[in-house]
C-alpha cells in the first residue's frame, strides 16, 4: 500500500528529491500522439515553462529535469532555511503569487493591521503557506494541475492527464545526486530523441549548456559552486565544467550506435566519489529499474530508514553501484 507522501521526505537526512510524473496510460500526450495522429510537443514548453516559474515562489530548487513525451523528471532541492528566513508579509506575497489567500491574508499583504482575533488566524494561515511552500507535494500539484487543465480544454475533453500519483525518492547523498541528475538529464539520449545533450530540449542540461557557453550559469536552477563548501552559497558541490564533460561522454557511451568511453580527464568526479565507469553506465541507463525507493550508501539509508520508522530497507542491494 503506497505511504503517505510526508512519509517519504526527511529533511533531516537529505534536501535532495527525486520526482517523476506519467501521463494516463502512458500515452504520448506530450509528443506524437499514435491514437490522434497529433503532436504535442509544444506542451513539453508548457511543463518546462510552469517548472522554471515556480522555482520563483516556492522554496524548492530544481537541480535537473527532463519533460519528455508521456512523463516527467524533475529533481529538486528543499530550502529550508529560506522559507524559515522569510518574513510572515513575505510568505504571503509568495503565496498570493499562485493563489488569491483569504481576505484576510490579501488585507495583511496591503497593509492593514488585523485585529487579536484575527491575528491569531492569520499567524495560523501564514504557518500552513510556510510550510505549503517548502513541500514537494504542493510543488508538484502546481506543477502538473495547470498542465492538465490546459490540455484537457485544447483537447476540448475532461479527466486524468496525469496519473494519480508522481513518484518520488530521496537521494541521500552525493553519488545517489549525481546519479540521478546524469540519469534524468540523459533521458532523451536514450530515448533516441536527441543525439547530444545540448540538442536534448526541454532538459535542464541543454539550459546548463546555452548558459555556459555564455561563461553563466541559469539563474533559474540550482548552480554548482565547486567543491568547497565553506563559505559558499548553496548549490551543488562539483565542478560545473566535469559534469558537463561526465554527461556528455556517457551520452556518448550509452547510445547503441555509437562507440564511446568515459575517459579519465571526464572522470575525475567519479573517482571522487569512488564510482567505478562501469557502475556509473549502469546507474545512468537503469537507475529507475535499479531503485524505486530512497537511493544512498549503506549506512544514509539505514538512517533514513529509522529516521522515518521503516522497518524494510528496500533495494539496498542495488546501492552496491553507487561505489
Amino acid at each position: 500500500m503506497p505511504r503517505p507522501r510526508r512519509t517519504q521526505v526527511s529533511l533531516e537526512d537529505t534536501p535532495y528529491y527525486h520526482c517523476c510524473s506519467r501521463v494516463v496510460r502512458r500515452a504520448y500526450l506530450c509528443g506524437d500522439d499514435a491514437y490522434t495522429g497529433k503532436n504535442y510537443d509544444h506542451r513539453r514548453g508548457w511543463v518546462e515553462e510552469q517548472l522554471l516559474k515556480l522555482t520563483q515562489v516556492f522554496a524548492i530548487d530544481v537541480v535537473a529535469y527532463a519533460v519528455m513525451s508521456n512523463h516527467l523528471h524533475v529533481v529538486l532541492y528543499i530550502d529550508i532555511d529560506t522559507v524559515n528566513a522569510w518574513s510572515d508579509k513575505e510568505v504571503v506575497e509568495q503565496w498570493h503569487k499562485l493563489f488569491k489567500g483569504t481576505p484576510l491574508t490579501r488585507a495583511f499583504a496591503k497593509g492593514e493591521l488585523p485585529n487579536e482575533f484575527q491575528l491569531l488566524q492569520l499567524k495560523k494561515q501564514i504557518a500552513l503557506y510556510r510550510s505549503r511552500l517548502c513541500d514537494v507535494s504542493w510543488f508538484m500539484r502546481c506543477l502538473n494541475e495547470p498542465i492538465a487543465r490546459k490540455a484537457n480544454a485544447e483537447d476540448k475533453c475532461t479527466g486524468h492527464f496525469w496519473e494519480g500519483r508522481f513518484k518520488s525518492q530521496a537521494l541521500l547523498d552525493e553519488a545517489a545526486l549525481l546519479a540521478c541528475m546524469a540519469y534524468v538529464e540523459l533521458n532523451p539520449i536514450r530515448a533516441n530523441m536527441a543525439n547530444t545533450p545540448e540538442t536534448s530540449d526541454f532538459t535542464s542540461i541543454q539550459l546548463r549548456i546555452q548558459a555556459a557557453l555564455k561563461g553563466e550559469q541559469p539563474q533559474k536552477l540550482l548552480p554548482f559552486i565547486g567543491n568547497e563548501k565553506a563559505y559558499q552559497p548553496k548549490g551543488i558541490n562539483f565542478e560545473l565544467k566535469q559534469y558537463l564533460e561526465l554527461v556528455d561522454e556517457t551520452g556518448r557511451a550509452i547510445r547503441d550506435d555509437k562507440r564511446g568511453a568515459i575517459s579519465a580527464s571526464a572522470a575525475n568526479i567519479l573517482n571522487r566519489l569512488n564510482i567505478s565507469a562501469d557502475n556509473w553506465l549502469k546507474l545512468t541507463t537503469h537507475f529507475g529499474k535499479l531503485f524505486h525507493g530512497p537511493v544512498g550508501s549503506i549506512d544514509e539509508l539505514t538512517d533514513y530508514c529509522e529516521h522515518l520508522q521503516k522497518r524494510r530497507r528496500h533495494f539496498a542491494f542495488s546501492c552496491q553501484y553507487l561505489q
